[in-house]
């Protein structure tokens, strides 16, 4: 789901947004415990690109806010990524196609109302109208009667519900998929599958602006764009769950990462988890055993516009020459000191079914054999590259070094587009008003490997998805539906992988480096960590 600064749209995540807007506070935060106990902090965000409704969110930054205000049916263990039940009381199915989903007592949104299966069945609905053009309409795609709802473009939806889903009782509802599809349950803990409370549907966009969520924390007051967000503890949350031990988090909204990590270092927040190319080389000795380095679900590519610009970027061997032509390597110890790690695959380490060197000579350093390969394959118009990137992330600098490997390496002349914001940049290619090459970023909205393949590469995907390049292929197509169907785990994986060699042999995006948790935090808390979602585990979270 989200695209992100380090993870989905980094989304997709999970799409991956960046940091945001500049905002230095003189006031610290985090050195008394409120009277109400647990004491508040302020943590590091970047400035979200929708309101905050889960099934509208596809970047990182709310993706983070959302994650403190709402519980999903499952969660995911931090350790093993594995899915655990959260809401949900059971998810069961005799044949991965029709689920009985069954709800624990004791959750409430934070205006009172309980939370039923007809909150989660009127959310999912919502999502998957394509009137309503939520970004996480694709996730609903697999239930029965989504091709009603959601017929494509220039057509109207001829129904207002989802066929496939049916309330038994304020606690069980049922999911009737067009197919078997053995990772649903694994998909659940995504945000486009929170649930919503009645008020959502008198004010979609108000909502959005002070979410009613049913998670640790509840919003403390509005929205302030481009400056806060501020959520405190909700007292009636179950205590069977996590709740939350601070009494409130200020997200500080920051579009240059520098400002931010020099907010960490005063003490003025007390947590990111986005760090800035300049701290990469000192931060593990400033900050000690309170500097987080390790693997995370995030893949950083350079993208290419196929479908607006097809004779710059229409043939695979132009787009194999230009990822011979980067030295991976030199970018991740150079540019990152080390906190990216070169990717071979377009599916990220930590996920079942990554294949150590998928890419193949793809991801091989080869100036010869680029160059020979580009001259071969025809070049690109003017013989000029143009590559754009979100200016709020720290990107500027490996952009900027892959722009000079191309120069050297393949002769041509490089251009460079910053946007000012992610959502910018998103925007931009979703309209389909940008047709250079452009940095993205993807992480995991639920661990599973086809969450690195339909997202992204899908032919769905263009107009209600993250596939911002326009690429299609029938093969890729096929393998997916096949792999959804499979009869076992084992059978489906080996589908999943053959539809990876697909994009291995096209290369629509190419995978640089796969990330690196890089977070820090202050000595006035205690217990912070992250996920592979790159998430912060705020409820968690305690003053020192």
């Amino acid at each position: 789901m989200r695209g992100a600064t380090q993870t989905k749209w980094l989304v997709a995540a999970t799409a991956i947004a960046l940091a945001a807007t500049a905002c230095s506070t003189s006031s610290k935060s985090g050195d008394s415990k409120a009277a109400s106990g647990g004491g508040t902090i302020a943590v590091e965000l970047g400035e979200p690109q929708h309101g905050l409704v889960g099934q509208n969110t596809a970047e990182s930054e709310g993706s983070e806010v959302l994650n403190a205000v709402f519980a999903g049916l499952v969660d995911y263990d931090r350790k093993t990524n594995a899915p655990k039940l959260r809401v949900a009381e059971s998810i069961e199915s005799p044949d991965s196609k029709v689920w009985t989903i069954k709800l624990k007592d004791g959750y409430t949104f934070h205006n009172g109302e309980k939370v039923t299966a007809q909150s989660f069945v009127d959310a999912w609905n919502w999502g998957a109208n394509q009137d309503n053009a939520a970004e996480g309409m694709p996730f609903f795609n697999k239930i029965e009667g989504s091709d009603e709802l959601a017929p494509g473009k220039d057509k109207k939806p001829t129904a207002t519900e989802l066929k496939g889903l049916k309330v038994v009782d304020d606690k069980t509802f049922t999911v009737t998929l067009t197919a078997p599809f053995s990772q649903f349950k694994t998909m659940l803990g995504y945000n486009a599958f929170y649930p919503l409370p009645k008020a959502f549907f008198s004010d979609p966009k108000a909502f959005g602006e002070k979410p009613i969520g049913n998670g640790p924390f509840e919003m403390d007051g509005a929205w302030e764009h481009n400056k806060q967000i501020k959520v405190k503890r909700y007292e009636n949350f179950p205590s069977f769950d996590t709740k939350a031990k601070l009494a409130g988090v200020t997200f500080k909204i920051y579009d240059n990462l520098d400002t931010a990590y020099n907010d960490l270092r005063a003490d003025n927040i007390q947590a990111t988890d986005k760090l800035p190319i300049s701290a990469m080389s000192t931060v593990a000795q400033e900050f000690g055993d309170r500097y987080i380095y390790k693997p995370e679900s995030g893949v950083g590519y350079i993208g290419f516009p196929i479908a607006t610009n097809p004779a710059a970027y229409g043939k695979p061997e132009i787009r194999k020459a230009i990822s011979m032509a980067i030295d991976r390597e030199a970018i991740t110890k150079t540019i990152f000191s080390g906190t990216r790690v070169p990717a071979d695959d377009f599916v990220n380490p930590l996920v079942e079914g990554y294949r150590k060197g998928a890419l193949g000579d793809a991801a091989k350093y080869d100036p010869a054999k680029a160059k020979a390969l580009f001259t071969q394959a025809g070049g690109v118009p003017n013989n000029t590259i143009e590559l754009g990137y979100n200016a709020d992330g720290g990107h500027k600098e490996w952009i900027e070094a892959v722009g000079n490997q191309l120069k050297a390496n393949l002769g041509v002349e490089v251009t460079f587009k910053p946007f000012e914001k992610f959502g910018k940049i998103l925007d931009a290619l979703g309209k389909k008003e940008y047709s250079g090459a452009f940095r993205m970023a993807w992480s995991m909205d639920y661990p599973s490997i086809e969450n690195y393949l339909r997202p992204i590469f899908s032919k769905v995907a263009i107009e209600s998805g993250s596939n911002y390049g326009g690429y299609v292929n029938e093969q890729f197509e096929s393998l997916l539906s096949q792999a959804d169907q499979a009869k076992t785990p084992e059978e489906g994986l080996k589908l999943y992988q053959q539809a990876d060699d697909v994009l291995v042999q096209d290369l629509p995006y190419i995978p640089v480096y796969t990330y690196m948790s890089s977070a820090a935090y202050t000595k006035k808390i205690k217990n912070f960590d992250t996920d592979a979602q790159g998430h912060m585990n705020l409820a968690e979270v305690e003053l020192a």
